[in-house]
């Protein structure tokens, strides 16, 4: 596992693109989730988890915000609603987007070395 990687580092690494950021970019990314169920992200991950989803709405970042998360993918290229980012910007919450599908972007952020959420 490594250690105290930034989410700018992984965003560069896995080319995510940037929807919102703040100062969450400086975030230290613990490890990552991926699951589209509010309450199972609620119940399952912790403090500096990147989560992985095809959720597009405004309760995805408050969530994030619940959980402490050092951010949020979206995956398949999927779009923030404009609610949605407008509260990742209020929110300070880091909001991001990839191409590739929720499979392919866990596997390789696995590969750069940072783990799953263990109970």
């Amino acid at each position: 596992m490594r250690d105290k990687v930034k989410l700018r580092q992984i965003a560069r690494e896995l080319e995510l693109e940037v929807r919102a950021a703040g100062d969450g970019l400086e975030a230290e990314v613990q490890g990552g989730y991926s699951g589209d169920l509010i309450s199972d992200v609620l119940a399952n991950t912790r403090q500096g988890v990147l989560w992985i989803t095809h959720q597009r709405h405004p309760n995805t970042v408050a969530a994030a915000v619940l959980r402490e998360l050092a951010g949020i993918v979206l995956a398949n290229g999927r779009e923030p609603e404009e609610d949605t980012l407008r509260k990742a910007r209020e929110e300070n919450v880091a909001l991001l987007v990839s191409g590739l599908q929720a499979y392919e972007l866990a596997g390789r952020l696995f590969g750069l070395g940072l783990p799953g959420v263990k109970k």
